[in-house]
């Protein structure tokens, strides 16, 4: 038996959530996908997955095991497209999602640039702040923007995104500076509908009680529109300085409680491990490595705080 064949046989069956659905992904007999994985369990001398007529589960030694052998295959498709691609231009659609806010600021000059070396390539990006499916919707890579949770899905990092609580300098002269985190109570607070930060501190459960006092909230699901309305004096906001790096260089607003800044999350490429990592998709996502620097080109001239 071929280790490298029974370890995508039993990966397959963890992400897929059966033998009959691995079976269609791999173009095997589903008997052929169980022998594989009871062939590597005795290999192992170790049970990987709980088996019952409706579903299989992991085992401890199982979710161990996932993890580890997900990224021998991710390393042994990588090397191989690589070496694939050596002869050849990558060529065919290359479907992107993208968050809305992020893909409208940053993404063009990237699609251009990316296209200049590999004119073969047509790109279709849709923007989205939800989270796609990107099997269930046909797409290659979606863009993330966030801390990511664990899933059968590989996530590459390209850039920190660093978020600041700001306000302009007309808003904070009516209302005055908040000097320590209880002073939000006093303040107005524009929210962002998706927002997930974890700041590991105390100043997202403010904002968060914050915008549960409707007399207080203005309320978007884009960072944009919430941005500009606190360039007009709307109230605090806490958002990406991908958007609001523009408006802090110009002193149209001004950065509050800076010692209390929520850690940095990350943008994210985000695709499926379920077969060879097609010449195109790699090229994407080894182009977008590195591409907005460090830290990236939006954060050059925004004062560092720690």
């Amino acid at each position: 038996m071929d280790r490298i064949d029974a370890m995508r046989a039993f990966v397959a069956v963890v992400i897929d959530g059966s033998f009959s659905n691995a079976a269609n992904t791999l173009n095997l007999s589903p008997q052929l996908v169980s022998k594989y994985v009871s062939k590597l369990e005795e290999q192992l001398n170790i049970r990987l997955l709980n088996r019952t007529t409706r579903k299989v589960s992991l085992t401890e030694a199982g979710s161990h095991y996932f993890g580890h052998a997900q990224q021998i295959l991710l390393s042994i498709d990588d090397m191989e497209s690589k070496l694939g691609g050596l002869q050849q231009l990558p060529k065919g659609v290359l479907r992107i999602s993208a968050p809305v806010s992020f893909a409208l600021k940053h993404m063009a000059k990237l699609i251009t640039d990316f296209q200049a070396c590999y004119p073969s390539v047509t790109v279709d990006l849709q923007l989205s702040d939800r989270k796609v499916d990107i099997v269930e919707e046909g797409f290659d890579i979606a863009l993330r923007i966030g801390q990511l949770k664990s899933s059968s899905l590989i996530a590459k990092k390209i850039a920190p995104i660093r978020v600041v609580l700001c306000a302009s300098p007309d808003y904070l002269k009516i209302h005055g500076t908040p000097e320590r985190l209880e002073d939000l109570e006093m303040h107005r607070y524009l929210h962002y509908s998706y927002m997930n930060v974890d700041t590991k501190g105390q100043i997202f459960k403010y904002l968060k009680a914050k915008q549960l006092k409707e007399s207080s909230v203005f309320r978007s699901n884009n960072g944009d529109v919430l941005v500009e309305a606190a360039i007009e004096g709307a109230g605090l906001v806490l958002q990406p300085t991908f958007i609001a790096s523009h408006a802090l260089n110009a002193g149209k607003l001004v950065i509050v409680l800076p010692e209390h800044e929520p850690n940095s999350i990350g943008l994210y490429a985000v695709y499926a491990h379920r077969k060879l990592l097609t010449h195109k998709v790699r090229c994407f996502i080894d182009f977008m490595e590195g591409y907005y620097g460090t830290p990236p080109y939006w954060d050059k001239y925004i004062t560092t705080t720690h």
